[in-house]
């Protein structure tokens, strides 16, 4: 309720009633005039209350009068009437109805109660109630109240000083409150100042308005005190304590800055009273010296007090924090003060007050900035700010360093803490100046034996003082161990914090104005900032880095408190990265160095760092004379061990320790790379450098993408990690990794920094690692990978230094570093082109050739591993990205090309695979112009000679390209086209000309020719399965594709790369090594047939020639349209030659196959031969069967050859179909001509026989080569036979010949030869005898001039005859005859024999062509002229004379049979012309003919049958019976001589001619009875004609008889004589045999004569045959029954002569 509703006042003027009336009651007895006063007042009160509507009002204005009733009470001094007057005064005053008089009169009626001494306290209250409610006390009342307050401040009593003095502080508060009041009310309106009179020392104080004044003469008056000087206006003081005086000041300053800094009066009272003040209040403290005896100097010192110096100190921090801008100069001095207190000659309670005190300096940043300023940064001043941070640093050193040096923990500490090694760090006491043993929890810090504990004196940035607040102590307080220091630590934590959040404030403000500037103003450049904030800024850093430095580092290194080291490391952290916003790279380097250091283990050496400690630790700083060094860190500290491992050095050396705070360091490090890498800079090297090392130690490897993953080093077993560490690690990793990550927001020029940094550590990195095997430190490589992978998308900017470098890596001895490089490179390229850039790769070519650039550079390393690694990555980038490499396409087939044989099959083989990728799934991606590279590189993999299965797929895989560039073939036309178009200008535009291979041709047909000329290549590969495959697939392709040629292009293909072909591989062939391969590698048998190179080469060589001459037959039309096509004709002519000349069966074969082919000659295929049924399905004429009809590698060719679409794009030649209506151009006989030389030069060189001995066996050509050569002849005869002239048939008949004499080698026999009893030709003597029929026929239809060579036929043919009974020679070669080879047969390795062959069936096949012949062309006359018939005869004559003799036994009987047919032919003939005598020489050989066959000197073999020999007999009646149709009945026109020859062999023959060797049995049937018969039939006929011509016959005939009969008659006889003799005895075979002869000759004389004309027979001869009846008579007793049946058949005729008849008798007796 307030004081003045009615409520309030009703009851005040009820109190105030009560209260008189007890004043009254109190007084009735002693104090009656005080009685009165009481009762009158309430009169008065009541009459106020009555007349009054605002009774306050009349009650103030009244207030005299109503306070004095009780102004009198308290005059009574008695205390209960005392005590009730000022409670019932204090109730008036609380309710503001005092005026200014009463005011007065109650000030000084109190004063008196002071003076008495009473009622102290309600005194004080009732002033306090008196100033506080109400402003109506002034000036000298307003003093008095003061001063009264003051007086009671010193009395005896403890309560009522404590009281007082808080009331005075109230007052003076109070005072200065008023003051503030005023200030507010007259804040509008402006004054007009007073001029200034003079210089006066006293300023005027008439300008303040009332209630400054008295502030003024109060604060003037406390200053006069507190310096022992009299007060103005405290009149009546009589005492006063500096102590509280100072506090009062204090109060003031700090709590009405305003005042002070608003009114000049007060200002002047700054300056002039209160600094002046403080520092002679200060002078002991400056001048005393701790422990300096007092003769040091002559005046005695005073000692510096305590609580004095306590509140000057803080009366300067009020001064300092609020009117540093009014006193700058005496603040100068005051610090400097400050400073000097923290001396270590000063007493510990001074230089902890002023450690507070500068505390709370520290933790004043703007305050800070304003000392630079102010100071440091003015020419000529004291550098204040550097020297309050130098000076807490000393300080803190101070702490460290003991002062009495006998102390044991200084000087007997071993290097190591307490006890060498390890096991004293593991126990972790804090050494011999602490507690003792035992892990102690206490933060402390222990340095070089010093062992400090560290207290928490206050929140951090706020200053809260200890001693600075022990307001009530009079001595000096004991200092605890540790709080000097705490504070000092808090102070310096503190003062960065300030600093550090001020500055990046503004700098971020100052950032975010120009952000906006740059908004408002796009097109202009940055907003300039202001240098000066910079500079202040900078200055700042300058001035106090160093110090700073100095001491965190020391503290670093001792402290043993975990939150501690966190603290002083986020200090060094966030200087660090101020000095790297600022751009000041020396004291940055030094932050991050400390930083690093202290990551490390004590003592590890580590250039990068010691180089820079050392810039610094030349930088020794003075404060005042005293000199700070920056403290190397120890290695005592006694701190818990949490790793061992070893040390990143070249040299192999101990192990190194890492304790928690090495790691706690070294988050701080990394924390520091993660939030400040932008401001890093060229301290990234530092950083990153120790980052290396700690990694290693902890033995950290790089994973996946370059995160490191603990695991283990291989030399490791010395790595130690204790539990806590491992479960660090991942986190550290993790960190790790994310440092890296964060690059992506750096910008160009810190991620740049960081590659370079990077890229350096990694050179050391490989430095160290040369020369051994050791484990290499992968911490950079990994990391520049993880860098790279998380800025891709600017990568271009970072791509060539980083790229650059991991390629020299890749190419480093160390195998587990090179590994790493191409790893991380590999990994990057593939990231990068899996990346989304902005635009896509596809649109920036630059930037992917760029990405891909590095993948290229791989090839050039020789390091197996590394191609390894690149090919695999290859394989994974087609598999991800090969829709679009695009233009990358180049460099990749450049990678996969880039094999070489001595790099082993595995790279091989996974640069296959690449490769088959690519050309299975990627043709129709990539830009047509990268096709011939892929061409190229297809064929290199056909080249290499590691792999051989590599080597066939590849050929496969170059017919699998051919077949796209088919499908695809108008595309890539235009394609190329388009490009070859641009390509021209580019030239054009420099003046040069377009270089490209093959360049006339266009550019898809040079597509075309690459591939076949790399299929060329492979043509003439030295392993011959290579050879093989890729003949086969050149050919296909030609003969499937070649139609999309233009028909220019042809002339390339014939001569560049099929002639080329030929070439190389004739050449090769020829120099082939005929040693035999041992089987090939491994287990592979190898036939015998390919068991030399030579042989293997000869395959190659068929395949090829084969392949030349099918193009040649296919495209025929189109090849002949081409220019030079006789020329090539020549040429291939001249190579089937040399191939069929080759001295090896295969090639000469093959030769002659294609010779057939381009001849077009389908060769006839007896049935054996025929050809699978499949081709002759598909209507394949059987020319050439050989591997290449299945076209290409394992592909029907059946879609390749749909002619329709391919005419209709190129309407040019086409395979064999010339436009209808013209005959085929081959018709040109120049080619023909020129084929007959070629082949004539074979068939001359093949068949002519060797000349030398038979010791070196040369060459002889095989019968298929043979049979072959011949069967060429008749088609290409059809072709020449209008120009075939004599010479030329006889040119043909030396090869015939040549070829049929020729030997077959007893190994080939048994496949070639029938068997010796079949008479079957060979189909070599077939085609020679078809050969020669050919030409007869020709002859035969032929005009009458080409007659003339009939004879040359027949001779030809005769001489074959010949070979029946003698097989011809080869040169001098022994050849075996065919049948005893057979029997050598089982030898089957014995050296090859030559057999001749079984000429039989030829010569007998000759024969019955000679015969049909002669038939047809007896009467022409060559035949006539050439004497034919004579030949054919003479010819004969060797069979017939040999007759059983003969080889063959079906010879004779030809060569009778044919003479039969001839002579029936040719005896007409040559009657015809005997005038013209030229058959004269034949006669003669005829009867020999005859003569050597009845007569033949052969026995017949012994096992000849009876039939057989009935049936020969018959043979020898034949030809008796030709005499006697053919030649006796016109003997006319016959030779005498001949005539005369012929009876005499009838004669002979007539006569049985007996052979010994017969057995009883078959003696009457091998008398050739028969024959006899008819010899004498034919005898007697032409004896006994009565044509006779001349007597001379008649005379032969006869005489003959009578020669025979006589013989008969003699044999007879002796036969009777010799059987009567004999006896019993038989006698000799032969004699019975003779005997048994003769009866039959008698038997058949008989029956001639009987058949004959009686009258042709001579008498004589009657008379002698009568005359042998007799004797045969005697013979009747002989004792065999042989002769007994012979003789009944002789004597039986004899009964014709029973009666004679009349007219022979007649005849006789004329």
């Amino acid at each position: 309720m307030s004081t003045s509703s009615p409520e309030a006042v009703k009851k005040l003027l009820e109190n105030m009633q009560t209260d008189l009336r007890s004043l009254s009651m109190e007084c009735k007895k002693k104090f009656p005039p005080v009685k009165e006063a009481a009762e009158s007042g309430i009169v008065k009160i009541k009459t106020i209350a009555a007349r009054n509507t605002d009774i306050l009002a009349a009650l103030k204005e009244n207030s005299s009068e109503v306070v004095q009733p009780f102004l009198m009470g308290c005059g009574t001094k008695e205390p209960k009437i005392t005590q009730l007057c000022l409670a019932a005064i204090q109730r008036l005053m609380s309710h503001e109805v005092v005026s200014e008089a009463a005011a007065g009169n109650i000030i000084n009626m109190l004063w008196q109660l002071m003076e008495n001494g009473l009622e102290e306290l309600k005194l004080l209250q009732t002033v306090l109630v008196l100033l506080t409610t109400n402003t109506v006390v002034h000036d000298e009342v307003l003093s008095k109240a003061i001063v009264l307050c003051f007086r009671l401040h010193f009395t005896k009593d403890n309560i009522t000083n404590n009281t007082a003095a808080a009331t005075v502080r109230q007052v003076v508060t109070v005072v200065f409150e008023r003051m503030v009041a005023e200030d507010e009310r007259f804040k509008g309106i402006v004054e007009q100042p007073p001029p200034i009179q003079g210089n006066t020392n006293r300023r005027s104080v008439s300008t303040l308005r009332p209630s400054a004044k008295d502030a003024y003469m109060l604060f003037q008056d406390l200053c006069q005190l507190v310096n022992a000087d009299a007060p103005y206006w405290l009149v009546g003081m009589t005492e006063m304590t500096r102590t509280f005086g100072l506090e009062l000041l204090e109060s003031v300053l700090n709590d009405f800055p305003g005042v002070f800094l608003q009114h000049q009066e007060f200002s002047f009272l700054l300056k002039e009273r209160v600094c002046p003040l403080v520092i002679k209040l200060f002078s002991p403290n400056i001048k005393f010296r701790q422990g300096s005896s007092s003769t040091a100097s002559p005046a005695p010192v005073e000692k510096p007090y305590f609580p004095i110096c306590m509140r000057l100190l803080r009366v300067v921090s009020v001064l300092i924090k609020h009117f540093y801008s009014l006193l700058v100069t005496e603040c100068e001095i005051f610090l400097s003060l400050l400073v000097k207190f923290l001396d270590g000659e000063k007493p510990q309670w001074l230089r902890a007050v002023a450690v507070e005190s500068v505390h709370r300096l520290c933790v004043q940043p703007h305050l800070l900035r304003s000392f630079c300023q102010s100071y440091d940064m003015k020419q000529h001043s004291t550098k204040v700010f550097r020297d309050i941070v130098n000076a807490l640093g000393s300080f803190i050193q101070s702490l460290f360093i003991v002062p009495n040096a006998g102390n044991p923990a200084a000087t007997n500490t071993p290097a190591g803490g307490s006890g060498s090694g390890a096991q004293g760090t593991a126990q972790g006491g804090p050494g011999a100046g602490g507690v003792g043993g035992g892990l102690t929890t206490q933060a402390a810090f222990e340095y070089r034996g010093t062992w400090i504990p560290l207290m928490t004196v206050s929140v951090q940035g706020s200053a809260k003082a200890t001693y600075l607040e022990m307001l009530d102590k009079v001595e000096p307080p004991s200092i605890p161990e540790g709080y000097a220091m705490s504070v000092a630590f808090s102070a310096l934590l503190d003062l960065v914090r300030g600093i550090t959040s001020m500055i990046e404030r503004e700098l971020a403000k100052e950032e975010e104005a120009a952000a906006e500037y740059r908004e408002a103003h796009p097109d202009d450049r940055d907003l300039q900032a202001q240098p000066g904030a910079h500079l202040v800024w900078e200055e700042m850093v300058s001035a106090c880095w160093c110090g700073l430095l100095a001491a965190l580092s020391l503290l670093l290194d001792a402290s043993t408190d975990e939150t501690a080291t966190e603290n002083i490391l986020k200090a060094e952290l966030t200087m660090a990265s101020l000095c790297g916003r600022l751009g000041l790279v020396t004291p940055r380097d030094a932050f991050i160095t400390a930083i690093c250091k202290a990551s490390l283990p004590p003592h590890y050496a580590l250039t990068v760092l010691s180089s820079n400690a050392a810039n610094l630790s030349n930088k020794a700083y003075s404060i005042q004379g005293q000199s700070v060094q920056i403290i190397s860190p120890s290695s005592e500290s006694h701190q818990q061990v949490v790793a061992v491992g070893q040390p990143l050095t070249a040299q192999p050396q101990g192990t190194v320790v890492l304790t928690a705070k090495n790691l706690q360091c070294m988050r701080t490090l990394l924390n520091l790379a993660h939030c400040h890498g932008a401001v890093l800079g060229t301290s990234w090297q530092l950083v990153l450098a120790t980052l290396q090392h700690l990694v290693w130690i902890l033995g950290l490897k790089p994973g996946v993408g370059g995160a490191l993953k603990p695991g283990r080093a291989v030399e490791g077993p010395s790595t130690v990690l204790t539990t806590a560490v491992m479960t660090d690690l991942p986190v550290i990793s993790n960190i790790l990794s994310r440092l890296f990550e964060s690059s992506q927001y750096l910008d160009d020029v810190s991620l740049h920094h960081l590659i370079n940094a990077l890229c350096s550590l990694s050179l050391e990195a490989m430095e160290m690692a040369y020369g051994n095997n050791k484990e290499p430190s992968l911490f950079a490589v990994a990391k520049l990978l993880e860098t790279g992978l998380v800025n891709m998308d600017r990568i271009e900017i970072l791509w060539r230094p980083l790229t650059g470098h991991l390629l020299e890596v890749c190419q480093h001895p160390n195998s587990r570093m090179r590994e790493w490089g191409a790893e991380a490179l590999t990994a990057l390229i593939k990231a990068g082109l899996a990346y989304k850039h902005d635009p896509p790769l596809a649109h920036n070519q630059r930037l992917q050739l760029l990405l891909l650039g590095p993948l290229k550079e791989l090839s050039n390393v020789l390091h197996a591993d590394i191609r390894q690694k690149q090919l695999e990555s290859v394989l994974q980038i087609l598999q991800s990205q090969g829709d679009s490499l695009g233009p990358g396409w180049p460099l990749v087939l450049g990678v996969i090309g880039a094999i070489r044989n001595d790099q082993g099959e595995s790279l091989i083989r996974t640069a296959f695979q690449c490769l088959q990728l690519v050309v299975t799934d990627f043709l129709p991606t990539m830009p047509c112009t990268c096709l011939q590279i892929v061409v190229d590189v297809a064929g290199s993999f056909g080249l290499q000679n590691q792999e051989l299965n590599i080597s066939l797929t590849s050929i496969g895989l170059l017919w699998n390209i051919s077949d796209y560039f088919f499908q695809r073939g108008e595309a890539i036309t235009q394609e190329l086209e388009r490009e070859e178009a641009a390509l021209q200008k580019q030239a054009q535009e420099k003046g040069e000309t377009l270089n490209r291979p093959f360049h006339p041709a266009p550019p898809f047909d040079c597509l075309w020719l690459c591939l076949y000329a790399k299929l060329g290549e492979l043509c003439v590969d030295p392993r011959p399965a290579v050879r093989k495959s890729a003949g086969q697939t050149m050919f296909s392709t030609i003969a499937a594709h070649g139609t999309l040629l233009q028909q220019p292009t042809w002339h390339i293909v014939v001569w560049k790369v099929l002639f080329h072909l030929l070439d190389c591989v004739r050449r090769s062939s020829t120099t082939a090594d005929k040693e035999k391969i041992e089987s090939g590698g491994g287990n592979i048998l190898i036939h015998h047939s390919r068991d030399t190179a030579e042989k293997q080469w000869a395959e190659t060589w068929v395949l090829t020639l084969a392949g030349v001459a099918r193009i040649f037959n296919t495209r025929r039309y189109l090849l002949q349209q081409l220019g030079d096509f006789f020329k090539a004709w020549e040429v291939l002519l001249d190579h089937i030659q040399s191939a069929a000349l080759s001295k090896n069966n295969e090639v000469s074969l093959a030769a002659l196959k294609s010779f057939q082919e381009i001849l077009q000659i389908v060769t006839p295929v007896k049935d054996s031969d025929k050809p699978g049924d499949a081709l002759a399905a598909m209507g394949v004429p059987p020319v050439l069967i050989d591997p290449l009809t299945a076209s290409g590698p394992g592909r029907p060719l059946v879609r390749s050859d749909s002619l329709v679409e391919r005419l209709t794009r190129y309407n040019g030649a086409e395979l064999q179909a010339p436009p209808p209506g013209e005959e085929s151009a081959l018709e040109d006989s120049a080619l023909w001509w020129s084929a007959w030389n070629t082949w004539y030069r074979t068939g001359t060189d093949s068949t002519r026989p060797p000349s030398g001995g038979t010791e070196k066996l040369s060459f002889i050509p095989s019968q298929p080569f043979l049979t072959a050569l011949i069967q060429i002849f008749p088609a290409l005869y059809q072709h020449i036979k209008t120009g075939f002239s004599m010479e030329d048939l006889k040119k043909l008949g030396v090869i015939l010949h040549g070829a049929v004499s020729v030997p077959i080698s007893s190994d080939a026999s048994p496949f070639i030869l029938p068997s010796y009893t079949e008479a079957v030709l060979t189909s070599l003597q077939e085609a020679v005898l078809t050969s020669l029929d050919v030409l007869q026929k020709a002859i035969c239809v032929g005009p009458e001039n080409l007659q003339v060579m009939y004879p040359a036929i027949f001779e030809q043919l005769l001489l074959f005859m010949e070979f029946s009974c003698k097989p011809p020679q080869y040169g001098k070669m022994e050849t075996k005859h065919v049948a005893n080879a057979k029997y050598n047969q089982i030898q089957l390795f014995a050296p090859a024999e030559w057999v001749a062959l079984n000429y039989v069936p030829f010569a007998e096949r000759s024969l019955e062509v000679v015969v049909d012949l002669y038939h047809k062309t007896a009467c022409h006359k060559a035949v006539i002229n050439e004497k034919v018939l004579q030949n054919i005869i003479k010819t004969l004559r060797m069979p017939l004379g040999l007759k059983y003799a003969c080889p063959s036994e079906s010879t004779w009987k030809l060569a009778v049979s044919s003479l039969l047919k001839v002579l029936s032919i040719g005896l007409p003939v040559a009657r015809q012309h005997a005038s013209s005598g030229k058959f004269d020489t034949m006669w003669p050989e005829l009867a020999n003919a005859f003569e050597d066959f009845l007569f033949t000197k052969s026995t017949p073999p012994d096992n000849l049958s009876i039939q057989e020999f009935q049936k020969n007999e018959a043979i020898d009646v034949e030809v008796v019976q030709l005499i006697s149709t053919e030649i006796l009945p016109f003997a006319n026109f016959i030779p005498k001589d001949f005539v005369g020859q012929i009876m005499t062999m009838l004669n002979k023959g007539s006569i049985h001619s007996q052979s010994s060797s017969f057995t009883e049995a078959e003696i009457d049937v091998r008398m050739r009875e028969d024959f006899s018969k008819v010899c004498f039939e034919t005898l007697l006929q032409f004896s006994f004609s009565n044509k006779v011509s001349t007597p001379q016959e008649g005379y032969i005939s006869r005489m003959a008889l009578s020669v025979l009969l006589k013989r008969s008659q003699d044999v007879l006889r002796r036969y009777v004589e010799d059987e009567r003799l004999s006896g019993r005895c038989p006698l000799p075979r032969q004699q019975v045999t003779e005997i048994i002869f003769v009866l039959k000759a008698i038997s058949t004389l008989m029956d001639s004569l009987k058949k004959t004309q009686p009258e042709n027979v001579d008498g004589n001869t009657w008379a002698q045959v009568i005359a042998l009846y007799p004797t045969l008579v005697e013979c009747i007793t002989c004792s065999s029954s042989e002769v007994s049946s012979a003789l009944k058949e002789a004597l039986g005729p004899f009964k014709d002569f029973m009666q004679p008849p009349v007219s022979r008798v007649q005849n006789g007796e004329s």
